[in-house]
Formats: C-alpha cells, sequence, structure tokens
C-alpha cells in the first residue's frame, strides 16, 4: 500500500486530498472498493467492517488495516475516518447509511442505495441533516462507450428518439440465490431489476430523463427465489421518448448479454456484447464518418477504460475536498429504486 503522509491538521488533511475511507460489509463487492480505494489518488483505507471476523480478519491483514465486526464500535475506535463504503446486502443499506450520516462520515452507498423509495428518501434526509457528501455506486456510467453516447445525445446528434432499449440477459444460477439465505429476497436482496438491472434503469434516466409512464410483466419463472427473476416493461419517458427493458437471471447456462440501443431520426447507435462495452452499431448522419471511425477505434481499443468504482472513489475525493456535491447523486440514485420499484409493483 502507498505510505500515507503525515499532515500537522485535520483541515491542512482534508485539503490536501487525504481522504480516509472504512469499508462496511466484505463479501464480493468489497474487492472492487478496496482496489479502487488503492489507486485512486488521495484515497487512503482506514478499516474494514464484516461481522463474519474469518473473513474481515484476513482481509484486514492482508490490506494492514484494523478490523471490526460492528460499524458502530469502528466508527468510536476510529475517529479519523472520512467516509463509509456501504457494501453490506442491499436490504442494510438504509440503516447502515444513516447510522454513518448521523456520526459525520461522508457515504459511498453499492447499489441500489436502498430496497424502496421510502429508506432511499430516509438516506437522502439523514445525509443533508449532518452536511455529508453521498454517493451511490452506478460504475456503467464511466464506460467508454457509454460516455461518448451521453457526449453525442447532449450534442443532440440523433434528433428526436423514437425509442430506447435496454437489455440484461444474464446467468444467476440457482447455485448463486443459494450460497446465502437473503439473496433473492425481497427485504434484503431485490430481484434482477434491483440486483442486476438497476445499472441499465440508472443509464436509461441519466441519458434520457425521467419515465412518466410505465407498463410492465415480472415473474419469478424459473430460478427458486422470493423475488423476480424475469421482468419486462415498457416506458414512456417525460419527453415523449419510448423504451424497452427485458431484465432476467434466466438465461442458460452462462450470460449472453448486456445492451443498450438508442434509434433517432438521424440514426442508431448499439451498445451490447455479454456486458455493454462494446459499440456494434453507431449511425449517424450528423456525424462525420471521420469521427464515428474515432469513437469506435478509442472504444475497441480500450472498451473498459479506468474502473467505475475507481472513478466514483476518486470523485468522491474531489467532492469532499472541494465541497462539491458528488457526480453520482443521491436523488439519482434514488430515481433508480423508484423506477425498479414501478416496474416491479406495475408488473405483480
Amino acid at each position: 500500500m502507498r505510505k500515507r503522509p503525515e499532515f500537522e491538521s485535520e483541515r491542512e488533511r482534508v485539503q490536501a486530498g487525504e481522504i480516509r475511507f472504512a469499508i462496511v460489509g466484505c463479501g464480493h463487492i468489497a474487492g472492487k472498493h478496496l482496489e479502487a480505494i488503492q489507486q485512486a489518488e488521495g484515497a487512503a483505507l482506514a478499516a474494514l467492517c464484516d461481522p463474519n471476523l474469518t473473513r474481515v480478519s484476513a482481509l484486514a491483514e492482508r490490506w494492514s488495516v484494523p478490523a471490526y465486526a460492528g460499524m458502530a464500535e469502528m466508527l468510536d475506535r476510529e475517529p479519523d475516518i472520512d467516509a463509509v463504503c456501504i457494501c453490506t446486502p442491499s436490504g442494510l443499506h438504509a440503516e447502515l447509511a444513516i447510522a454513518a450520516a448521523r456520526a459525520g462520515k461522508h457515504l459511498v452507498i453499492e447499489k441500489p442505495l436502498a430496497l424502496c423509495a421510502e429508506e432511499a428518501e430516509s438516506i437522502g434526509e439523514a445525509a443533508a441533516a449532518a452536511g455529508v457528501k453521498a454517493t451511490v455506486v452506478h460504475p456503467n456510467r464511466y464506460r467508454p462507450a457509454i460516455r461518448h453516447l451521453k457526449e453525442a445525445l447532449d450534442r443532440k446528434m440523433f434528433g428526436k428518439l423514437s425509442h430506447v432499449n435496454a437489455t440484461v440477459r444474464w446467468n444467476r444460477s440457482q447455485a448463486y440465490y443459494d450460497q446465502a439465505a437473503w439473496r433473492g429476497t425481497v427485504a434484503m436482496d431485490g430481484g434482477v431489476l434491483m440486483n442486476q438491472g438497476i445499472h441499465s434503469l440508472d443509464l436509461l434516466l441519466w441519458l434520457f430523463g425521467p419515465v412518466a409512464e410505465v407498463r410492465s410483466w415480472v415473474d419469478t419463472r424459473i430460478r427458486n427465489m422470493e423475488a423476480e427473476d424475469t421482468a419486462i416493461a415498457a416506458l414512456k419517458f417525460a419527453n415523449g421518448t419510448l423504451g424497452v427493458v427485458e431484465a432476467c437471471t434466466t438465461v442458460y447456462e452462462h450470460n449472453l448479454e448486456e445492451s443498450l440501443a438508442v434509434f433517432g431520426e438521424n440514426g442508431y447507435v448499439l451498445i451490447g456484447g455479454r456486458t455493454a462495452n462494446w459499440i456494434k452499431a453507431w449511425n449517424c448522419v450528423k456525424m462525420p464518418d471521420e469521427e464515428i471511425g474515432r469513437i469506435m477505434a478509442e472504444v475497441e481499443a480500450d472498451p473498459y477504460g479506468v474502473p467505475g468504482h475507481e472513478r466514483i472513489i476518486a470523485d468522491m475525493v474531489e467532492a469532499i475536498r472541494t465541497g462539491r456535491e458528488p457526480a453520482v447523486t443521491l436523488e439519482e440514485g434514488a430515481r433508480a429504486v423508484r423506477l425498479a420499484w414501478d416496474i416491479v409493483r406495475n408488473g405483480r
């Protein structure tokens, strides 16, 4: 790990960008946060927390930081923690985020922000009352293909849009859901929309604006789980654009594709692959062929770019240091939760 510099005062440390992060929840996704904190300039790992002492102790030894079983004890004994990454099962996000905010800690909350709109709003209220910065982990916004699409849409290159389509055709086996009792439950995990499809819902809202109408069908078709494993939705955005969402974890026997398609009066774009990182088609009469060729060549050469988690941690460091809001706001995270919930409620 990088050697932590010394500062004479807390204010000097924060202004210099040395922001100390703790991770709560040391399951699979915590690994992305650990790597992001290691790589992001100005970020440092201060502590780890997980009720599974065997797991957290092993990680803490590897990363040379203290380990704790409970967040309250960690925050009490490690007062120099600036920000907390909430990486627990989704049903625990609200309780832990609110407690961390009340302790004066900035928040990096894994997707989804919460499992219902009310909990998402409660997190926002707690963060605002405490005056802390808070962001939600929606890393797909930082994929190079998506960034190029966002720029072209902002420039109105495709003109009036007719419709958009987002698909998540993935596999999560029964063994995946059986590995922990909370997986696939409504109260702690959610189904394909809250867990896997939430990234696509966030992109739709970020790229095309709020949704005015929802028509949907959701069901638990194949997996033995409480929440949905399959969802189909028709959307009408506030600007009139139509949309289709298809998400499932039932594809046999591996992930097939994740895609985002956009159709407008001046052209179309298809971003796809097993994960939506590659430009499969880009046709736009308003853009020179040379520009389209450059975009496609750049994405082909580096479809992943800087990892999204690293970009989010770096953005939080800068937000804390300068006082600005994070790039992905709590309200944006809450909008994705509300859309997922609307699709499920309408479909049931």
